[in-house]
């Protein structure tokens, strides 16, 4: 925050300040002192719609931080009270409340003095210290790198946001003044701040609406990145400027006697495009700056919406449209709650122009978004602004990540992802109206809808077509998400998805799955080792065996018994030394292994008939996983290995992997078998060696269809000029039955030289 910008100091720190705040050696000199006064004096100059009571409260924290901050100087030599007197005095002019504007001026006060919240609390309410905890920087924690603490900082702040919006706004102000004034602090820090500037602050301004301190960060934020670039556009644009000042006051000129001879009530406002977004489509476009011309523009500002119609009516009859120039931001309003008409148009000696028309509402909600809130309030003290596009759906996504997302650079990753400006409007089969990102997909869709749709997603139709789940959405689909109760996300879909809503979902959905299954995985792991032991079945978790189960959780290291089978099923811990040690401790309360099971058990361990061994259907996909190396089927001869973390890895009998493991860790081999009616087919792959020709791939795909193989996937060489080719097919099938059939077909195929089982030979 603003301790980016202090001057260093000789003498130091009382103990009980925070290591960042630092102090100068005397006290401020009168003339700075009265430069403070004179600032606050310009403050409450903006404070007429405060009632007397708030004036007061908001003059008692001025005083406050006034004295916490007493001796110390930003870079520039100005006492250090001017910065949040200027943080405070932007909040102003959104006319925040008098809450908002103690926190303004109190914002770093806890992290640059002795000052508690607890202090706060018993001075100014529990509402302006949770602000201002909710920008206070964690420096007083520790953490192993610089990006831990930034992304824990970014995520408290974003959280304290998403309960209060007043946080952030206060946060766009306190960084505003701080690259307003980035030229005194020294150059080296430019890069990180301005960069962190342009890729946070300024999307998190567009989010919410604030369009003017969006625009002022990135221009900020590009001065201090590519000054040079920065030069040279600034004096290309004020050449320009000059250049086309008459044609520029012609267009006004012709517009306010249209407007005039048409009777209406209009305001006209020229409008010039920012450095840094002339610099942007410069680079994106690869274009001259001759090339861009759209660099001004104006605003038409009317009393109603069907004003605005009516006033691009007259534009249009006034100037030709450039064709496909044409946005209706008022009939689809923006994610952040932008509308406006856009219009290019062709105006005097051929130059392009662009218009846009909105209401004056619309207008202050395209410059100042939620803190029109504040503005339309204090206008309007019987009024609200209408509508649910105050940010509220985004601030609540990401209470909703946070609950799923307890690591604050995981939470910070999905955060980023929805910081973007642009932006695909998409409708329900019942004509409602969604905004997604760019390149989102039908997965997405869904989970914008509601989680349980998400989850539930089983196919999709896009305008009355069946689609992938996977196919991206474009403006005016029409999407159809068709559920079933026994569906689930599929890990496949992160690779996909674009929001950060649907990921964090995902990602929650499967770690709860995996746990679940891994710790049922657990208990039939252990359950088997302890019948190798002799103990017939596992002690019932109940309050007679409690203090059994807590004795073995300790020696374990874990905290709970859920923790400790998942670890036994994810393979964090060997089953069969956790069942050695319940062994002992069963026999220590009186309970002895029962000689005829244990007899019996080595036996089948001797005739490889494994005796309770897991028993596979297909069901348990996160926890268990079939190894690629061999891709066994049911019907296969095969051998469990249980991962470190991984979980239980199943291999083929024969495979050279599984062997090689064999030989180096063989105590995490276990007995598996498959279940008598696999709920769900397998994948297997296959290697086909055919005469090149026309149609062979037809043919071959025929062979395997007529076996009731589905295939999911095909490899093939680049072998176009050679007379043999192989080809690799991964198909899903019932059983090696089944597989053993759809070879035979293979085989019989005119053009097919060969065909077998792909496997790891080294």
């Amino acid at each position: 925050m603003g301790s980016a910008l202090k001057s260093s100091s000789s003498k130091p720190p009382d103990p009980g300040e925070n290591r960042h705040a630092l102090t100068t050696a005397t006290p401020p000199t009168p003339a700075a002192a009265n430069a403070a006064a004179a600032s606050f004096a310009s403050l409450t100059a903006k404070l007429d719609y405060l009632s007397a009571s708030d004036l007061a409260q908001v003059r008692l924290a001025y005083r406050f931080a006034d004295q916490a901050h007493l001796g110390q100087l930003r870079n520039s030599g100005e006492p250090y009270i001017t910065h949040p007197i200027a943080v405070a005095t932007q909040c102003a002019d959104w006319k925040l409340d008098a809450q908002a504007l103690m926190a303004a001026l109190l914002h770093d006060a806890m992290e640059d003095s002795s000052v508690t919240k607890v202090e706060l609390t018993e001075r100014f309410g529990s509402a302006v210290a949770e602000l201002v905890d909710g920008l206070t920087k964690l420096d007083k924690l520790h953490f192993n790198t610089r990006e831990e603490s930034q992304a824990e900082s970014f995520r408290k702040m974003l959280l304290a946001m998403a309960r209060d919006v007043r946080v952030i706004l206060i946060k766009l102000a306190d960084r505003t003044h701080n690259m307003r004034t980035l030229s005194d602090v020294p150059n080296e820090k430019w890069t990180r701040i301005a960069t962190e500037t342009l890729d946070i602050y300024a999307p998190i301004a567009h989010r919410l609406g604030l369009n003017q301190t969006f625009r002022e960060l990135q221009n900020l934020a590009f001065r201090y990145l590519r000054p040079w670039r920065y030069a040279v556009l600034s004096k290309a644009v004020a050449k320009a400027r000059s250049r086309r000042r008459d044609l520029i006051q012609k267009v006004q000129r012709e517009v306010d006697n249209a407007f005039a001879n048409s009777g209406m009530n209009v305001r006209i406002a020229g409008r010039e495009k920012t450095l840094y977004s002339i610099y942007r489509k410069m680079d994106e476009k690869h274009l001259s700056f001759a090339q861009v011309t759209d660099i001004y523009g104006f605003r038409i500002l009317v009393p109603s919406v069907i004003d605005c119609y009516t006033a691009l009516g007259t534009l249009h009859q006034l100037y030709k449209p450039v064709p496909g120039k044409f946005k209706d931001h008022i009939a689809i309003g923006k994610v952040n709650g932008y509308q406006s008409l856009h219009t290019t148009l062709v105006g005097p000696s051929g130059v392009n122009v662009e218009f846009q028309v909105r209401t004056e509402a619309m207008h202050l909600v395209a410059e100042s978004g939620v803190a029109a809130h504040w503005l339309y309030k204090v206008n309007n003290p019987q009024g609200t602004v209408s509508g649910d596009w105050l940010g509220s759906k985004w601030l609540q996504s990401l209470l909703d990540i946070e609950d799923e997302t307890r690591d604050a650079a995981e939470f910070w990753d999905h955060v980023k992802v929805d910081l973007f400006p642009d932006a695909v409007y998409v409708f329900t089969p019942k004509s409602q109206i969604m905004a997604l990102p760019r390149g989102a997909t039908v997965v997405d869709f869904a989970y914008a809808i509601h989680s349980n749709v998400g989850d539930r997603t089983q196919s999709a139709k896009i305008n009355g077509v069946q689609v992938p789940l996977r196919t991206e959405i474009k403006n005016g689909d029409v999407i159809e998400v068709v559920t079933a109760p026994g569906a689930t996300p599929n890990p496949a879909w992160l690779a996909f998805v674009r929001t950060a809503r649907a990921r964090s979902k995902i990602r929650h959905h499967l770690k709860t799955l995996a746990q679940a299954e891994s710790e049922a995985l657990g208990e039939q792991m252990l359950a088997q080792a302890l019948r190798a032991q002799g103990i017939e079945k596992l002690p019932d978790d109940n309050d007679g065996n409690q203090v059994l189960w807590e004795k073995l959780v300790r020696f374990s290291g874990n905290k709970s018994r859920s923790e400790l089978l998942t670890d036994i099923g994810i393979g964090k811990r060997i089953a069969s030394i956790v069942a050695k040690r319940l062994l002992t401790l069963l026999t220590d309360r009186g309970e002895k292994p029962d000689a005829l099971l244990l007899t019996r058990e080595r036996y089948s361990a001797s005739e490889s008939v494994a005796q309770g061994s897991v028993v596979l259907d297909g069901s348990n996909n996160a926890s268990v996983r079939f190894a690629p190396c061999c891709r066994p089927v049911p019907g296969d001869n095969i051998v469990g290995y249980l991962g470190r973390g991984e979980g239980l890895i199943v291999h083929a009998d024969d495979c050279i992997v599984a062997r090689k493991l064999k030989r180096k860790d063989s105590e995490r081999f276990i007995g598996v078998e498959w279940s008598d009616e696999p709920v769900r087919t397998f994948e297997t792959e296959i290697l086909v060696t055919v005469i090149n020709g026309k149609g062979v791939l037809a043919r071959v795909a025929a062979a395997l269809a007529a076996a009731e193989a589905d295939i999911t996937h095909i490899g093939m060489d680049n072998d176009a000029a050679q007379d043999a080719a192989d080809i690799r097919f991964v198909v899903a099938v019932r059983d090696s039955t089944q597989l053993d059939a759809a070879l035979h077909n293979l085989r019989r195929t005119p053009a097919v030289l060969k065909a077998q089982r792909a496997k790891v030979t080294q």
